[in-house]
């Protein structure tokens, strides 16, 4: 029995003594000192030997667990420290490296299609420029040709504001309708040829499922010698592609816009019943209601008017023509998520926004 008790106790020591980690060290204390190992087993068998083993076999199996444990406690401290040692030096900060946040959250739905919009009116030539959301009457109605009865100005349709003291003369201000002023605005400062897209919030008082109070818009001029109705469909096409698919096509049917003359609503192919009207299951299109067509934007060539309203010979009708149109970004934006209701845009809810992080 002595000689099995220096077996366990030389096997344990030599194992304590090889081992590398702490977790190794437990585990040998589980092996060889826990209540299924042989060495406290003999201890609690002591009694069933003959007395005069008794004492000697007690003795030496406790010397061995004691001696064991020892071991094990020592070798414990001397791997803690060496972990520890490592592990600080793993984890240090070096403090003198420069800050590497961590990305926090993703664009907005109407920040993404804004900029890819913006994108692709860039890879076509054309500018991008903004401006103020505060107008005047004369940019935003009288400039653009809106006769002085038109409805848009009625104060149902139109935010005024307040005359300011700060603010000389009685001109009144409102804020803008839409980002169509910027055309003469931009015409008053640069001379023909003209290509830019005006991207920017406007504000009207409309609240339902479709509208809002405040939203975004593209506006869009291109100004210059010879341009017609067939370039205006060549860019739009092109951009309509870029947004919705190789494979879109649209059309241009005849409308008024007082700032535009001929003026053309512009449809695109209904990408989700690829323009037939019906989905394969025979039922009838939900997107396009079974026409096959989506309205995406107004447009048509810059009436003579507004050209005139610039004040600058080099932009007399005689001598130049152009093409604009306006897109708002929140139907891009639900045309190409699919999404039924504009409100969603703007309740932050995250559920709906990590979708399309």
């Amino acid at each position: 029995m002595q000689e099995r008790i220096a077996e366990l106790r030389a096997a344990g020591e030599a194992a304590v003594a090889a081992a590398t980690t702490t977790d190794q060290l437990e585990e040998l204390r589980v092996q060889h000192l826990g209540r299924k190992a042989e060495l406290p087993n003999l201890l609690r068998n002591v009694s069933d030997l003959p007395p005069a083993e008794r004492g000697i076999v007690g003795k030496a199996a406790n010397q061995a667990r004691q001696a064991l444990q020892a071991a094990i406690d020592a070798r414990v401290a001397e791997l803690a420290e060496a972990e520890l040692d490592a592990k600080l030096v793993a984890d240090r900060v070096d403090v003198t490296l420069p800050g590497k946040p961590e990305p926090v959250g993703g664009l907005h739905l109407l920040t993404r299609v804004r900029r890819d919009i913006e994108d692709i009116f860039l890879g076509l030539g054309f500018d991008v420029v903004e401006g103020p959301e505060t107008e005047t009457v004369h940019y935003n109605f009288d400039a653009l040709n809106h006769a002085a009865n038109h409805p848009a100005r009625d104060p149902g349709d139109t935010f005024y504001l307040a005359p300011s003291p700060r603010l000389s003369g009685d001109i009144q201000r409102l804020l803008r309708t839409h980002t169509s002023p910027m055309q003469v605005r931009t015409m008053e400062e640069q001379d023909p040829p003209v290509a830019v897209v005006v991207p920017g919030r406007v504000y009207r008082p409309d609240s339902d499922a479709t509208h809002t109070p405040q939203f975004h818009q593209v506006e869009g001029l291109w100004i210059d010698v010879d341009i017609t109705l067939a370039d205006l469909k060549g860019v739009l096409l092109s951009v309509a592609r870029s947004i919705f698919g190789a494979d879109r096509d649209i059309r241009l049917r005849p409308h008024f816009f007082p700032f535009t003359e001929p003026s053309v609503e512009i449809d695109v192919s209904c990408h989700l019943c690829g323009g037939t009207g019906r989905l394969r299951s025979g039922e009838r299109c939900p997107l396009c209601k079974g026409t096959g067509w989506i309205e995406i934007l107004g447009s048509g060539m810059v009436d003579p008017n507004v050209l005139s309203a610039v004040g600058r010979p080099e932009y007399d009708p005689e001598r130049v023509q152009g093409f604009a149109f306006g897109m708002g970004i929140e139907r891009i934006a639900m045309l190409r998520y699919g999404l039924t209701d504009l409100r969603t845009l703007y309740e932050n809810d995250v559920r709906l926004l990590e979708q399309y992080a």
